[in-house]
């Protein structure tokens, strides 16, 4: 008969990590995107879709591409370049290469949105995350990030290893 293992309880210093840790990935992402809906009028989501595509070349992308580099699954994308679309800063066509895709391309008002999102965005940024560490402990958090996120999907790689 088989004898069920005990789980690996967390022990107090880890589970003070974890609970801290936790609390970052809920309220950081909150705190990002009321700066941005305040000052831009986008949520978070927005401003990723939008900042890929100005970082990309030509500011096109395959829409494929695009959900995976905004951390989104392809129907909330579409439905975001869709709003995205209607305020003028996105438009979509099919990719003359292969016409199996659809090219998302930033209009000139959309990347006039980001060069006016970005700045407050960048420094919101910079207030939370960077400003309370020193450089030891970004480049700590950096390789915390990418160990975790390899342990999460080993197949896959995470934003920062991947070339925009």
């Amino acid at each position: 008969m088989e004898t069920s293992r005990e789980p690996r309880w967390l022990d107090a210093e880890e589970q003070e990590t974890w609970l801290a840790l936790l609390s970052m990935l809920v309220r950081l992402p909150g705190a990002l995107d009321t700066q941005l809906q305040r000052e831009a009028g986008v949520s978070h989501f927005e401003y990723q879709v939008l900042a890929g595509l100005s970082m990309s070349a030509e500011r096109t992308m395959r829409m494929s591409e695009l959900a995976i580099f905004a951390e989104g699954s392809l129907s909330r994308l579409s439905q975001v370049v869709g709003r995205l679309e209607k305020r003028g800063w996105v438009r979509r066509t099919p990719d003359p290469t292969d016409g199996r895709y659809t090219l998302a391309i930033l209009t000139e008002p959309g990347w006039a949105k980001v060069v006016e999102a970005a700045p407050g965005h960048v420094a919101e940024v910079r207030r939370l995350v960077f400003d309370p560490l020193t450089r030891a402990q970004q480049r700590q958090l950096r390789e915390i990030g990418r160990r975790v996120m390899r342990a999460v999907d080993p197949d896959d790689s995470c934003p920062a290893d991947r070339p925009n």
